[in-house]
């Protein structure tokens, strides 16, 4: 089991090299276009994808902290290093979002403003669909390992696919002698941006804190209380360390059974929520009813 889920960051990391190529390339696209043509939502784009290569890299880093195995200081191991890198990444995101806010603001009332040529868009258009079938590769690739920061990427993929929409949006916009949708378009991506850092800031501090979803906790006494033996559940618990469950569970026998057949019957416990749902690791302690 820790085997695999060792492999699985490592298949994991190849989702954020692929977003970090197609980020540099958009970025450095949008931002020389943005500039020859005048489009403060394309320039807004571009960066906003450079704030991207620097939320995938931290991805990046800390899919490669995850596989380092426990130690004296991390007897647990390091998988929440990855939880980590998702929250500097949201911090990145929405600084970078209320800047493009803050500077969009400010050419919407200015007293001129120039029409962004339509190349403009489709370098926005051309930049939405790489995006989008990055998104499609990253989230496949998040529910096949199990993995919140990779997930995470896709969702900054897809976001990004439908910021370069709307900035292309604004710029055909100011084509109709509308000059001001432009930047109107800007402060819009730059609403966007902070809107997706929000989300993966929300995500990455409630694993951080150890929270978990309820749904999978009743699925999990739901297939519990199935297994033969068990008289009722007194607790359970279920954390995340990166991509792995633990899961805490004190299950009632009847105090008649020998301690082997107690024993058996926490061995099943154990081995149907690792297969069912994959858990990582599942603690199981037995007490007489």
């Amino acid at each position: 089991m820790e085997e695999r889920a060792y492999l699985d960051l490592k298949r994991g990391e190849r989702g954020a090299i692929i977003s970090i190529v197609a980020y540099i390339c958009l970025s450095i696209l949008k931002l020389i276009v943005g500039v020859l043509t005048d489009s403060e939502a394309l320039k807004a784009d571009g960066l906003n994808n450079a704030t991207d290569i620097i939320s995938s890299v931290a991805v990046l880093v800390g899919l490669r902290l995850s596989q380092r195995p426990a130690d004296d200081d991390h007897p647990y191991g390091h998988w929440k290093a990855e939880n980590v890198a998702s929250l500097i990444a949201s911090f990145i995101m929405m600084v970078v979002g209320i800047q493009v806010v803050l500077d969009a603001v400010t050419n919407i009332f200015a007293r001129s403003h120039e029409i962004p040529d339509i190349v403009a868009a489709w370098t926005g258009l051309f930049s939405a669909f790489i995006m989008y079938f990055v998104y499609r590769y990253n989230k496949k690739l998040a529910s096949e390992i199990n993995s919140q920061s990779v997930m995470a990427a896709a969702k900054d993929n897809l976001s990004d696919a439908w910021v370069s929409i709307g900035a292309t949006v604004g710029i055909i916009g100011a084509q109709f002698q509308l000059p001001w949708i432009d930047p109107l378009a800007a402060m819009i991506v730059g609403f966007m941006i902070c809107k997706t850092a929000w989300d993966i800031f929300r995500e990455a501090t409630h694993s951080l804190t150890d929270g978990f979803d309820e749904k999978e906790i009743q699925a999990y006494k739901e297939t519990i209380e199935r297994t033969y033996g068990v008289k009722g559940i007194k607790d359970i618990k279920a954390r995340s360390y990166g991509n792995n469950v633990v899961v805490d569970v004190v299950i009632l026998v009847n105090s008649n059974l020998d301690l082997k057949t107690a024993h058996d019957i926490a061995t099943k416990v154990e081995d149907d929520l690792i297969k069912e749902y994959k858990v990582y690791d599942v603690h199981v302690h037995v007490e007489p009813n």
